[in-house]
């Protein structure tokens, strides 16, 4: 089975090539020969996973933050949207986020013990539609989470900051400076057959369930149920977002008045001011509302540990 590792050297602050270097032979022992290709500029991951997608590779290792996997998982798509089944993601952590593999129980993991108990399972793909910094449309897929709102100019700033500090701390740092530059704004959403207009600091639309650096955003979502977990935090301002974070960090925010939780196949978002409202994309920011989005049921294999991977959805 042909294995490409696709890799951010620059990811982590540089750590991840020395990373990569040290864990190579561990990935190769489980796995096989790797052949492995760094990038050197953004979106050139789903440049490199296209190719070796079209020439035979079986297993693509993406090796990076969020914005890595991401890209990674664009190249899995192809120009008419049709996701390559036959290939397998394994993901494993690096970058400034890591908040996908946390929902695949692949943070904290020695790379020998996960891939030891790593098991093949089928999951969700999100796709975007958004308007892009160009006027037009953009499309991308996600295997995490897409929101708006504060969380697409705190994106912004966390991915121009440096890294030095550690994911959790950029992006701690980040969200203060962007909640306070932030002014809600009202929109009007659309979750399958049901439609709510009001003002919004954020919207998650999970199909994992942390963001921003280890915030347990969607604490419910499951990654392969068809359906995305959309949680709506309303008109608060940053204070009162602050005092929240420790339990939005804890996945314990879901029962505060200002929080509402919608599930649904697909979601329309569409701006009711004048301000642009920015959208992020797996930790990267591709444009602003309106957006459209729609579940990929069951469209991509990952290779995962899977331990504490699955959230649980209280009955009705």
């Amino acid at each position: 089975m042909k294995n490409v590792a696709v890799a951010n050297p620059e990811a982590a602050s540089g750590r991840v090539r020395k990373w990569w270097a040290a864990s190579r032979v561990a990935i190769e022992a489980h796995l096989g020969p790797v052949e492995v290709k760094f990038t050197e500029r953004p979106r050139q991951a789903t440049i490199l996973t296209r190719r070796a997608i079209d020439e035979g590779a079986k297993r693509i290792i993406a090796v990076g933050g969020d914005g890595t996997i991401n890209e990674v998982v664009n190249g899995f798509v192809d120009t008419r949207g049709a996701v390559a089944p036959d290939v397998t993601l394994v993901a494993f952590p690096g970058g400034t986020g890591g908040d996908f593999v946390r929902s695949i129980g692949m943070a904290g993991r020695d790379v020998e013990q996960a891939l030891a108990v790593a098991s093949e399972r089928r999951i969700d793909l999100g796709r975007a539609t958004v308007i892009g910094r160009d006027g037009c449309e953009v499309v991308r897929h996600f295997i995490n989470i897409s929101s708006f709102g504060s969380s697409g100019l705190i994106v912004d700033k966390v991915n121009k900051a440096t890294k030095a500090l550690g994911g959790r701390a950029s992006y701690l740092i980040g969200t203060v400076k962007g909640l306070i530059q932030y002014r809600n704004q009202r929109v009007r959403l659309r979750v399958d057959d049901e439609t709510l207009e009001q003002v919004v600091n954020t919207v998650a639309v999970a199909n994992g369930r942390f963001f921003g650096g280890s915030m347990m955003i969607a604490p419910w979502a499951i990654l392969d149920d068809g359906l995305f977990d959309v949680v709506i935090v309303g008109d608060v301002g940053p204070a009162t977002f602050l005092r929240y974070l420790g339990r939005i960090y804890r996945g314990e925010h879901l029962g505060l008045p200002e929080i509402t939780v919608l599930t649904g196949k697909s979601v329309e978002a569409l701006p009711l001011g004048k301000a642009s409202v920015f959208v992020d994309v797996d930790g990267e920011q591709p444009g602003r509302l309106p957006a459209h989005y729609e579940v990929l049921p069951l469209a991509i294999s990952v290779l995962a540990p899977w331990t504490r991977a699955v959230g649980v959805r209280p009955r009705d």
